[in-house]
């Protein structure tokens, strides 16, 4: 599974907040880094994945790696899209890509990406469950058609 695959993708929306934004009103660029974790959690739930789930089950997905281009700024009150995507699945890790837009999606403000190891309570990285690469593999084949 390997290989720039695109499996499937979600889109959450998002209104920027005056806590979100610097003396300026602009959007903080840590505030972006949190939008990709709310995309990321809503794109999981729909494939019927949750934090808590994978939690009991003992497996966790920590974030080795982010990079976040910021392409424009977005501003107080501004309505956001936040479209996340899987880009990658290995046997212990997820990739996943993130585009922020205006809310028209007529202006992209940032892209980015973040992965994911899988490991278990103890922090060794382990292989995606089963379960997680089965339910991955049929959105596969349900895009692909």
């Amino acid at each position: 599974m390997a290989g720039e695959i695109l499996l499937k993708s979600g889109e959450v929306k998002i209104r920027v907040i005056y806590a979100d934004t610097d003396a300026m009103g602009i959007v903080y660029h840590a505030s972006y880094i949190r939008w990709f974790e709310a995309g990321r959690t809503e794109l999981c739930r729909e494939l019927g994945v949750t934090g808590k789930g994978m939690e009991s089950s003992s497996y966790y997905l920590p974030l080795t790696k982010l990079f976040c281009h910021y392409l424009l700024p977005a501003r107080y009150d501004d309505l956001l899209i936040v479209e996340t995507t899987i880009h990658d699945v290995k046997r212990a890790s997820i990739e996943f890509g993130y585009r922020i837009f205006d809310e028209k999606k007529r202006r992209l403000l940032v892209r980015g990406s973040t992965i994911h190891a899988c490991t278990n309570e103890t922090g060794n990285v382990v292989r995606i469950p089963k379960i997680l690469i089965d339910t991955l593999q049929y959105f596969k084949d349900v895009e692909g058609e």
